[in-house]
């Protein structure tokens, strides 16, 4: 079954049973996914997907962010539920010592030599990594890597 058909189940089992919030967290997705097709026209694949998602998870950690340092703890919670709603979706989490072993092979393969060369090694971990990985922990990890050598 492909991504977004169990979306698309997940989003019908949860209208049974009468499941709001997380209803309403897939339709946002759902509402995202048609978007990108529509303004794009093309079919998103599952890596398209998992895109979307990450970057729909991304924004709503910025608001839970956003909202405790307003006080707004309802509105956090709200958030933070639609994350794990969302989270569902993503592919496992690679551990540190996989992202390290990425870090490596694009080095190698790219003979990167100093901070100068982060836009080339960003530019092959990127696809590799996305969803499966914190880019933004990534990014630091290569920028501290290439300062080493």
């Amino acid at each position: 079954m492909s991504l977004k058909e169990r979306i698309n189940e997940d989003m019908k089992s949860a209208m049974r049973a009468r499941e709001t919030a997380k209803l309403g967290a897939i339709r946002l997705l759902m509402a995202a996914m048609k978007q990108k097709e529509v303004d794009e026209r093309v079919m998103l694949d599952d890596a398209g997907i998992i895109a979307i998602t990450d970057k729909l998870i991304k924004q709503r950690r910025d608001s839970v962010t956003q909202y405790d340092a307003a006080g707004r703890k309802d509105l956090a919670d709200a958030e933070r539920l639609e994350i794990e709603v969302l989270s569902v979706y993503m592919p496992a989490a690679l551990s540190d010592a996989e992202i390290d072993a990425a870090i490596a092979a694009a080095v190698a393969q790219t003979g990167a030599k100093g901070p100068g060369d982060m836009g080339k090694l960003m530019g092959i971990l990127k696809p590799q990594l996305a969803g499966r990985a914190d880019m933004t922990a990534v990014s630091a990890r290569v920028k501290a890597t290439l300062a080493q050598a």
